[in-house]
């Protein structure tokens, strides 16, 4: 195959799997768990598997673009722009944090330790960036802390999450065939 070919190719399929993330990472997000603050939901586990297999960028917008319209969906159109931007800072931190960490450790046994990092690292971001968007665009000031505890869950459930995912497809076949 000629290397234009496969550059379209590779494109092509680069395009389909953003879009395959985002509608994973929109239903995903409808499996919510109610918590007497909140919920948390198996969104995140796919914003950040977005990120490790189609990289920052298209990683970045099946994130942003599905949650985003799984808040749209939901009646939470108000978290809409900052669901967009959050989820999609978490995929590029995902990634950036993964790669930075990957090259460090060479162990293949401790293989799931910059996933784990980059996880906390990205989960970060959404509390930190639900935080001030509540405290501060919506105007609940100190108020918004009341979902801290509520995000924090959501973020272990898409840390324990796509760690466990991401370490089970990277040792298998699959990755290597389809995402290296």
């Amino acid at each position: 195959m000629s290397e234009p070919i496969k550059k379209k190719k590779s494109a092509a399929m680069r395009v389909c799997m953003t879009a395959v993330f985002a509608a994973i990472a929109c239903v995903c997000t409808f499996i919510a768990v109610p918590l007497p603050i909140g919920y948390f939901n198996l969104g995140d586990i796919f914003v950040i598997l977005a990120a490790y297999f189609i990289g920052p960028i298209y990683g970045a917008v099946a994130a942003g673009v599905g949650t985003a319209l799984a808040d749209f969906l939901m009646g939470y159109v108000t978290y809409v722009p900052a669901t967009l931007i959050i989820k999609a800072l978490m995929a590029l931190v995902a990634y950036g944090v993964y790669r930075a960490i990957k090259f460090a450790i060479k162990s293949r046994k401790l293989d799931f330790i910059p996933r784990l990092v980059a996880a906390l690292a990205a989960e970060t971001v959404m509390v930190g960036g639900y935080f001030l968007f509540e405290a501060l665009i919506l105007g609940f000031g100190m108020g918004a802390a009341a979902s801290l505890v509520g995000n924090a869950i959501q973020a272990a459930a898409g840390i324990l999450g796509s760690t466990l995912i991401s370490s089970a497809v990277y040792s298998s076949k699959l990755y290597e065939e389809n995402f290296k």
